[in-house]
């Protein structure tokens, strides 16, 4: 009798769709405004990792990769941290590289 007084089934529940998260539009390659930014900018930066490039500069994280690893050829920039997943870079100065080991 209690399903009767309430007057039929239960609405369904409905779903949300979720937060839409706009797609970034990276560059793919360097251009000159870039580069600039890069010779300049970069070295001034306290941490440098892939990720703080692509936020920065709007840059593919291959790109940035690449980057960093052209900075410090040139010295202009200096690893801090050598790990497979993740290099740490910090302006040039008398840093000590450290590694760390896996498992």
């Amino acid at each position: 009798m209690a399903p009767a007084a309430t007057g039929g089934k239960k609405q369904k529940k409905k779903w949300s769709k979720g937060k839409v998260k706009d797609k970034a539009q990276h560059a793919v390659v360097l251009d000159k405004n870039i580069t600039d930014k890069l010779d300049k900018d970069v070295q001034s930066y306290r941490l440098i990792t892939v990720a703080v490039l692509v936020d920065r500069l709007k840059i593919n994280g291959s790109v940035a990769r690449r980057a960093l690893a052209d900075l410090e050829e040139k010295g202009q920039i200096r690893k801090v941290v050598a790990h497979s997943a993740c290099n740490v870079y910090s302006e040039s100065r008398s840093f000590k590289c450290f590694t760390l080991s896996g498992r």
